[in-house]
């Protein structure tokens, strides 16, 4: 199901309690990375399996600060039942598309979690969970699955992915990064500002790079 109509905070928290009503895990999906020039795409994943409040101040990880985002993780591993990440890949960016390796990342986020869940909700217009074909090889029973634009601001499962998945990109990159100093990662998490476009022209890319995206290299040593 697909909902197109901007969802209230109370509209997306009754979401999740009615889906508990009828699924006895109900899993929140959102992803990071989209947009970067370099470092992985993650797709976190939470679940509930009763409902309770979900902690305060929880929104979507870009509304947030480092330090508020930090702050979260503990409350919310305490809030939620289990939490998983999948990650795809600048190569696999490359070889698939960025859709391709959403989708690739959000199975192995699910197939990461001890208890399967019976519904995702998951933020935006599409289904990454769509033409799997190792589910339908395997006969296992695929979940249902619920998109919600601006779910990562009102949806709480939803917020609560996208605030996982941010904070653990972000360490990944801040590692990355004392490796490759000259990109500036630990700032830039290796979205395409002037600093890391200039250091692209300077140094050229590294294997972290999607190599496929324009990269204004054309200037670059070789």
């Amino acid at each position: 199901m697909y909902h197109d109509a901007v969802l209230t905070r109370e509209e997306g928290e009754d979401l999740v309690r009615l889906s508990l009503s009828s699924h006895h895990i109900v899993a929140g999906m959102d992803e990071v990375g989209r947009g970067a020039l370099a470092g992985p795409l993650v797709v976190g994943v939470t679940t509930l399996a009763t409902w309770s409040s979900p902690p305060m101040g929880l929104t979507d990880s870009k509304l947030l600060s480092a330090r508020r985002r930090e702050a979260l993780c503990k409350p919310l591993i305490d809030w939620v039942h289990e939490w998983s990440l999948g990650t795809a890949s600048a190569r696999e960016v490359d070889e698939h598309g960025v859709r391709g390796a959403l989708k690739l990342a959000s199975r192995r986020a699910l197939s990461r979690l001890r208890q399967a869940p019976g519904i995702v909700i998951m933020d935006g217009p599409l289904n990454l969970l769509d033409d799997d074909p190792e589910e339908s090889s395997s006969g296992a029973d695929a979940p249902s699955v619920e998109c919600v634009v601006g779910g990562d601001r009102v949806v709480p499962l939803i917020s609560a992915a996208s605030v996982l998945a941010k904070v653990c990109r972000d360490r990944a990159m801040d590692r990355l990064g004392a490796s490759f100093p000259a990109y500036d990662w630990a700032a830039n998490r290796g979205y395409g500002t002037e600093a890391h476009r200039s250091a692209l022209r300077t140094h050229g890319a590294t294997l972290f790079h999607r190599q496929s995206w324009n990269l204004g290299l054309d200037d670059a040593p070789s």
